[in-house]
């Protein structure tokens, strides 16, 4: 069962309801919680029962750390212990559960590359569904408890829920602790206006996702299966539809997430600021997959820098460079995603050395309200260095993105353009539709581009929603629907 399914719609709808009912109960935030965990296990068990006893467990270790964190006192010895034996578990699960065959293979490739045989085999390891997102939850839980940023929580019940918010649990956002966990603490009652905005987030994140996202896989797909035989330009068309495929997959996500949050009164981590109007790398990172770009921020890159202060512009390159190298690393154990982190590391030497890696400067708009030639220039570089960028996430392993790379050189000569030597002209079409949609969204300052639609008479407004309703609906009971891209890694 997926977020974007209608199993999904009709669980969600009886928690909804069972959520809110008039129920005559001594305390009716522990009712509602205790329903959250519930949904929440169950959930996460119709997806692999297994793992459950792994997050039961894992969530009681860390109450009972958080708890002894707190009572250690605040900047004890004592309580740093423990906030780094709580990091060095998270790390110890994401190291077996998602790296450990890949420390294998390497390490029988690197002899293999000096004619060794070793006979190490992998392990049958299944990955949790959603290990990178609640182990940096549990990690950030205890240096925030440290740091006294949350007060360490004194019931397992709402911890639990935490940990295991079925709408994000499986592919984020990250929420930090001091955000939600004190919202778990009073009763949720429900608010229209909140409501009404939840499912408009939840629709226009279905959009995305099922009439965008998933009607580019074939066209994507059939360039990526046979880079060789495919030409240069629709390689390169390939490129940028997976850009905006795995944008409109994984913000769309989020917006379901998001909006499933707010249908039940709780405010979850914003994860996209419209990041393809960024005017450089460092802009982007601010507004793509917001949640994790601010933990890594917060607990890898911000400790470096202070640790290489004294090194000057080096100092900022080395921290920034090892934090990027483990955003690559989170995405995936493969040496695609180790270059990948290199890759944007370097793109922000430039930024550093210029001294414009902190700056953000205002957007500005011309007389038809769109940016300015030099804005646009800069916007269209970024774009472009993120889409080559985004072509290591979509390579199987570093052969494929090198005959990839490779085709997208040496198959673009003879250059010739038609109909028939084109592929995927709609789904251009359709892209930027998408983002110029996005962009008077962004210029308006709205929180996600359906918020437009307020703007019109009601008229106007309901008849957009029941055309895209339709559209969803023609997707969501149809066999081809794709998981989302980002849940792998």
């Amino acid at each position: 069962m997926t977020i974007h399914s209608l199993p999904f719609i009709v669980f969600f709808g009886a928690v909804f309801l069972l959520y809110y009912a008039p129920l005559r109960v001594r305390d009716k935030a522990l009712y509602q919680n205790l329903l959250l965990l519930t949904a929440s296990y169950l959930f996460y068990g119709l997806v692999n029962w297994k793992m459950i006893p792994l997050l039961i467990a894992t969530s009681t270790v860390y109450y009972a750390l958080g708890i002894a964190i707190a009572d250690a006192g605040e900047s004890s010895a004592k309580a740093n212990m423990l906030a780094a034996l709580g990091a060095c578990i998270g790390v110890a699960l994401l190291l077996y559960f998602k790296y450990l065959n890949f420390f294998i293979t390497s390490f029988v490739d690197l002899f293999h590359l000096f004619g060794l045989q070793v006979n190490i085999h992998t392990l049958h390891i299944i990955m949790p569904l959603g290990l990178s997102f609640w182990t940096f939850k549990l990690i950030s839980y205890c240096f925030e408890v440290r740091d006294k940023t949350v007060a360490s929580v004194r019931g397992v019940i709402p911890f639990a829920v935490y940990v295991a918010f079925f709408p994000t649990m499986t592919a984020g956002p990250i929420d930090r602790p001091d955000k939600f966990i004190p919202q778990l603490r009073s009763e949720r009652k429900f608010d229209y206006r909140i409501a009404v905005d939840g499912v408009r987030q939840m629709l226009w994140g279905m959009f995305k996702k099922l009439v965008i996202a998933d009607r580019f896989t074939v066209t994507i797909d059939n360039a990526w299966n046979a880079p060789s035989k495919t030409t240069g330009i629709n390689l390169l068309i390939a490129a940028f539809l997976f850009s905006v495929q795995i944008y409109a997959d994984f913000s769309g996500y989020s917006d379901m997430a998001i909006g499933a949050g707010k249908l039940l009164a709780l405010n979850t981590t914003k994860n996209f600021n419209y990041p393809f109007f960024a005017r450089n790398i460092a802009e982007f990172w601010r507004n793509w997959h917001i949640s994790l770009t601010s933990w890594l921020t917060d607990y890898v890159f911000m400790p470096l820098h202070d640790r290489f202060r004294t090194w000057g512009k080096m100092g900022v390159i080395l921290a920034i460079s090892i934090n990027f190298l483990l955003v690559g690393l989170w995405h995936g154990a493969n040496w695609t995603f180790v270059v990948l982190g290199v890759y944007h590391g370097i793109l922000y030497i430039p930024l550093i050395i210029s001294e414009n890696f902190g700056r953000i400067p205002k957007h500005r708009l011309n007389k038809i309200g769109l940016p300015p030639l030099k804005d646009a220039l800069h916007m269209l570089l970024t774009f472009t260095l993120v889409t080559f960028g985004m072509t290591m996430l979509r390579a199987n392993n570093l052969s494929h993105w090198l005959e990839y790379l490779r085709a997208l050189v040496f198959n673009f000569f003879p250059l010739v353009l038609s109909s028939k030597s084109l592929q995927g002209e709609t789904r251009i079409l359709a892209s930027v539709a998408l983002l110029f949609l996005e962009w008077f969204s962004f210029r308006y300052k709205m929180e996600y581009a359906l918020c437009l639609v307020i703007k019109f008479n009601r008229v106007c407004r309901y008849a957009v929603y029941v055309l895209i309703a339709v559209l969803v609906s023609a997707y969501l009971f149809g066999a081809d629907t794709q998981e989302f891209v980002y849940q792998q890694f």
